[in-house]
């Protein structure tokens, strides 16, 4: 060897040794989870959201009574409770709290946190857009609507400080898996107060530096549309088996721009892979490629308020006029047809209502006065930036080419895009839903007057009777039966117009221990390690 090559041997050796190490890398080293969430969220305030990524995000900060099993959806482990019971016709339940358990700052969790969550939510000034959830507690309606003030008259109590006893309106066997929901969550009252009152929207109690939760992480730090750092709480019960030092979770709402992120090595598992880059990725990177059963439905909401949307001959010609086999081969690959809102769940398989047929899409639109589309307003589709703009580019061509029809596209970032719907500052909107629990009600119920996921301006005083005489049937099969009957009611009129049920595909490191196929897609993060 020349002493030049002696020279430069450590040059190289340092060059080969000091190669700058991936994110991924850096995060497995560190055990920091880096997690894809598409947006930043509106908010991590339990009360004031709707959406998944909120939904991620706090799953890891906050727990409720029961726990999210890492492989089974339907399984209960305990969380903040150890166990429950309930009574003969599952009206009445009683859930123990473990006396170990603590808030982040080291108060202890009691269940007047819970007592106080539900007060808040159902409170009429916070007006809490995913109140609803709480509407199977007894008089919780009445308390959210005013119609009763005293909130001791909803069916919550706790006879001490570890225990809590919920009534139910109706039967309700699947409560375990309801309270789930982060709308059953507990809050800090001893920090939401120190904030605020008890109505108060969007305080100061849920930023970094101020945020106390009960779960298996901390927020440690919020940087707008960059990430959500968490870490490690040392005061959740079980901080002896979660494995990682922290979640990072980072918007990327264009998903195109994620996947090259995750392939360069700066994410664990992401939101969403474009259906155009599956066969590519299947083909390159098997291994990173992941295609799983979702509970979720992709659909249209309409403004049933906008003149000539509120024909429902209008709306369901446009439903007629999706060719929506063609949307699922060829810009939504792995998705399936959907004829109707809910996808088929256990024994529940609702009759499919719509599908394409654009003759009779043609004559209808006629019958309503618009024959080839004549008259017929120029309206917008609304679209997040983390939407499918092929699809509304599909959309835009299906129903000018079928129904003489035109449609602009309107994008906003997510926070507008949700508040506009919540305001009806919409024509119409490319949307999803993704179900809370396994029970046709988390894809029913929200379409009943004032709820705070309707966003349609449609109700139906029938459709809402069919529900509550469905909530009271004590046979499980003429209770989907009735079920099925109000699922048929609300397709015909097509406030929604359906466009596919959802199959999961996104990208996922072999690193990422721990983490199984759900259909809720719920994961404990405080069950998942890294083991490069």
């Amino acid at each position: 060897m020349t002493r030049r090559a002696l020279y430069l041997l450590p040059l190289l050796l340092c060059l080969a040794g000091c190669q700058r190490e991936t994110q991924v890398e850096k995060a497995n080293r560190e055990k920091i989870l880096l997690v894809g969430n598409s947006a930043d969220p509106k908010s991590l305030d339990p009360h004031l959201v709707t959406g998944v990524t909120e939904s991620n995000v706090i799953r890891a900060l906050l727990e409720g009574l029961v726990a999210d099993d890492p492989k089974e959806d339907n399984a209960h482990p305990p969380g903040a409770a150890t166990h429950w019971e309930h009574n003969e016709n599952y009206t009445e339940w009683t859930f123990h709290l473990r006396p170990d358990g603590k808030w982040s700052d080291g108060a202890p969790l009691t269940s007047g946190d819970f007592i106080f969550a539900y007060n808040r939510l159902l409170h009429p000034d916070l007006a809490g857009p995913y109140a609803e959830m709480l509407y199977f507690i007894k008089n919780a309606a009445e308390y959210n609507k005013g119609t009763i003030t005293d909130f001791s008259q909803v069916g919550v109590s706790a006879p001490d400080d570890y225990t809590l006893k919920v009534s139910l309106k109706e039967p309700v066997p699947f409560l375990p898996d309801i309270t789930r929901h982060y709308t059953w969550f507990p809050v800090p009252r001893h920090v939401v107060l120190k904030h605020g009152k008890i109505g108060d929207r969007f305080t100061a109690w849920s930023e970094a530096g101020n945020y106390v939760g009960n779960g298996p992480f901390m927020l440690k730090e919020w940087l707008f549309n960059d990430s959500i750092h968490t870490a490690k709480n040392p005061n959740y019960w079980n901080a002896a088996n979660v494995k990682l030092n922290g979640v990072r979770f980072i918007p990327v709402e264009n998903f195109y721009t994620e996947t090259r992120g995750f392939l360069a090595g700066q994410l664990h598992t992401t939101y969403q892979l474009p259906p155009p880059l599956v066969d590519k990725i299947k083909a390159e990177h098997p291994e990173f490629l992941r295609q799983e059963l979702y509970v979720a439905t992709d659909f249209v909401r309409v403004n049933t308020t906008r003149p000539v949307l509120d024909n429902p001959k209008v709306r369901m010609a446009m439903s007629l006029a999706i060719d929506r086999k063609l949307l699922c081969d060829n810009i939504l690959q792995g998705n399936t047809p959907a004829g109707t809102i809910t996808p088929n769940m256990g024994d529940y398989k609702p009759d499919p209502i719509v599908s394409y047929d654009p003759e009779r899409a043609k004559a209808l639109l006629a019958e309503a006065g618009y024959p080839e589309g004549k008259g017929f307003p120029r309206y917008s589709i609304l679209i997040s930036a983390a939407g499918s703009r092929g699809t509304v580019e599909a959309l835009q061509a299906m129903w000018r080419q079928t129904l003489g029809i035109y449609f602009n596209i309107q994008t906003m970032d997510w926070g507008s895009y949700v508040s506009a719907q919540q305001n009806l500052e919409f024509d119409i909107a490319l949307a999803a839903w993704s179900g809370d629990y396994l029970d046709p009600t988390t894809f029913l119920l929200m379409w009943t007057k004032g709820n705070g996921n309707n966003n349609t301006g449609w109700d139906s005083p029938q459709y809402e009777a069919l529900l509550s005489e469905a909530a009271q049937q004590t046979d499980p099969a003429g209770r989907l039966e009735m079920f099925k009957q109000a699922e048929r009611l609300f397709m015909e009129a097509q406030p929604i117009l359906p466009i596919s049920w959802r199959g999961r595909n996104y990208l996922h490191r072999p690193e990422v221990k721990g983490w199984h196929p759900l259909l809720l897609d719920n994961h404990n993060w405080g069950a998942i390690s890294l083991e490069p």
